[in-house]
């Protein structure tokens, strides 16, 4: 199995690619949806009617841009879940509807193993076994990866992911959507010592995560102080959830005894983050291409590789938008 198109829509981006193994990824386009910035976070249906508009045109342009026909396709891998279920039903009916026509099987493939598996892309890729940091808009958790497909959930976000609590810091501050490039661009400017800020639930045993404490604290900051200090509530808040993240990744490399750490996801983006986790961490850390640190295509066709024992020609359509990752099995 060479050539496999992979199809992203589990949110808000629409993603389309080509992997194969010989020549890596051949075709790669993500379209992000701006219409949510009006509401300041994503709506469902609107994502949904999105996904079906850019579909079609983007697998087009994807098998152009890889110089393929249709036909020299292998197998076309979609996200099945987590994620909106209208969003996920639109690029599986799309993957699997594909499948039939050219006689091909899909793949349905688990979103966050796309993330997890996607720093393998880079050079130098880490070997097994790693511990994991997973953290984007909607999802923050370690996992214990000891090889592909044997992960173990260490600890995980109890209310927002650290993604969704820059979201939410952005529109307190009148700031744009996606919050996550608006906050850190304001960061940029400001004195993080300036405002004391907690590292929530650093101060007791575990590995698990809450930024809702902090965002409310950041609330009551901003009723507080005048526009002109918004640069300092955004780099305050970047460093307390880059502290945080970098307290519970040194903690897992402890408990876990193992010595490299792969961080995934869009806020593995951050560049306040990637310069605390080289610095301050005892192992090696990799991260994926910025390119590949949101949803994308490419590493959902890559994961799809890797699950291309699993596929399957019976047609059926099925999505999960709640699904654990440590369900996944060879």
């Amino acid at each position: 199995m060479q050539n496999i198109l992979g199809i992203e829509t589990s949110c808000d981006e629409t993603g389309v690619a080509v992997f194969n193994p010989d020549r890596g990824i051949v075709a790669d386009l993500v379209y992000t949806q701006a219409d949510h910035a009006t509401y300041g976070g994503v709506v469902p249906e609107l994502a949904s009617r999105d996904h079906v508009r850019k579909l079609p045109a983007m697998i087009r342009e994807a098998l152009d841009q890889a110089d393929l026909k249709p036909a020299e396709l292998d197998a076309i891998a979609y996200t099945a879940g987590p994620g909106l279920a209208g969003a996920l039903l639109v690029g599986a009916s799309t993957a699997v509807g594909l499948a039939s026509a050219l006689d091909k099987p899909a793949i349905a493939v688990h979103h966050m193993e796309g993330h997890l598996l996607s720093p393998l892309l880079a050079t130098p890729a880490p070997d097994f076994p790693f511990v994991a940091l997973l953290v984007s808009g909607g999802h923050t958790m370690l996992v214990a990866v000891e090889g592909f497909a044997d992960y173990r959930v260490l600890g995980e976000t109890l209310d927002d992911a650290a993604g969704e609590a820059f979201d939410k810091t952005a529109r307190l501050m009148g700031l744009g959507y996606p919050g996550g490039p608006e906050v850190a661009c304001l960061a940029e400017r400001g004195d993080p010592a300036r405002f004391d800020f907690p590292r929530p639930m650093t101060n007791r045993p575990g590995l698990d995560f809450s930024f809702s404490g902090l965002k409310t604290h950041t609330r009551q900051l901003v009723a507080q102080v005048n526009e002109s200090d918004y640069r300092h509530i955004a780099a305050g808040f970047q460093q307390a959830v880059v502290d945080t993240l970098a307290i519970k990744c040194r903690r897992a490399l402890k408990e876990t005894r193992m010595e490299r750490l792969v961080i995934a996801g869009g806020v593995s983006a951050n560049r306040r983050l990637r310069e605390k986790l080289d610095m301050t961490l005892p192992g090696q850390v990799y991260y994926p291409d910025l390119k590949l640190c949101t949803d994308n295509g490419a590493m959902i066709a890559f994961a799809g590789w890797y699950r291309r024992a699993e596929a399957t020609t019976d047609g059926k359509i099925a999505v999960r938008p709640r699904w654990a990752i440590d369900a996944l099995r060879r």
